[in-house]
């Protein structure tokens, strides 16, 4: 979808994490009542981890669910919550047992975004769209039956989801028409009386991004190889996430360059090349490493896991 410009939306959530999360810890009654939908499309499913004081430390999350009866009652807040102005359910980290180390006292829930007491605010990035938002649950009450998996065991929960976040194609193919329309541009495009494609520069640079895409592609066909195998990646999907991510920041920035000044222009320029998706995939560069955790914190997954070296 994303190699043809298909409009994606936010699907993959469930398709690439949450679905596996509901699969290895869900309930059979979550499992028949969610898995169904997520595979036809028909269900959307934000994820509710980062909070204003929980980013990279995200076991220092401070949403509180407290148990009443048959449900719990929820408050907090959640940000930088990709798609949850169109989905159904927030699948959502919060703090159980504030007693209990921070890494012990977290649960997991599947939560209704139409319940009473939840609020979504936009967050407009600075390509001026809205992708993100900040979600807050005031009072929220949830029924019991909606948690996944243990109770105060969502944090190492998790770190299984993030694995499975991290395995996500898209990593590799969200710029990727950008990068087609960037070769075509090059062909078709004269500076000075030659084609771009004749200046040496150019010519390296998407000679280089071409080598870049294709060893993203083994990183990320492994593993989806290994996920057929019902092999949970750990090191690998951060491998994969971290190089792909970096490819698409390389990506933005060698578009710009090319196309000089007139890559700032943005879509509702008449005279934007590529109809501005050169300005617009600069500007969201910058996040594809640090959503779905930071790269620093990837290295560090990949040093420790997949090299084995100490632990600083």
């Amino acid at each position: 979808m994303l190699r043809y410009g298909a409009p994606a939306g936010g699907h993959w959530y469930g398709d690439r994490q949450l679905g596996a999360s509901i699969v290895v810890y869900g309930t059979e009654e979550q499992k028949r009542e969610f898995l169904p939908k997520i595979r036809s499309g028909e269900l959307f499913i934000a994820l509710g981890m980062s909070e204003p004081e929980a980013g990279s430390d995200l076991a220092s999350l401070q949403t509180r669910a407290v148990e009443d009866g048959d449900d719990f009652i929820i408050d907090g807040q959640k940000t930088w919550t990709g798609g949850a102005h169109h989905s159904d359910y927030i699948y959502l980290l919060v703090r159980t047992d504030p007693e209990a180390p921070k890494h012990r006292g977290i649960s997991e829930f599947l939560v209704d975004l139409k319940l009473p007491g939840i609020t979504i605010n936009p967050i407009v990035d600075m390509s001026g769209r809205h992708h993100v938002n900040e979600v807050f649950f005031d009072g929220v009450r949830v029924p019991k039956k909606m948690m996944v998996g243990e109770k105060n065991r969502g944090w190492y929960q998790s770190v299984v989801q993030l694995d499975y976040e991290r395995s996500g194609m898209e990593r590799l193919m969200s710029n990727y028409p950008l990068f087609e329309k960037l070769v075509a541009y090059a062909k078709e495009t004269k500076r000075d009386g030659k084609p771009l494609t004749k200046a040496p520069l150019i010519r390296n640079r998407l000679a280089e991004l071409f080598i870049e895409f294709e060893v993203g592609r083994l990183l990320v066909y492994r593993v989806a190889w290994m996920l057929d195998q019902e092999i949970v990646p750990n090191y690998e999907s951060s491998m994969g996430k971290a190089y792909c991510t970096d490819f698409q920041q390389r990506l933005a920035d060698a578009a710009v360059h090319i196309l000089g000044l007139a890559g700032q222009l943005m879509p509702d320029s008449k005279w934007a090349p590529l109809d501005g998706l050169v300005a617009i995939g600069y500007l969201l560069a910058p996040r594809y490493t640090l959503q779905g955790g930071v790269s620093e914190i990837l290295r560090n997954i990949i040093a420790l896991r997949g090299l084995e070296l100490p632990a600083r």
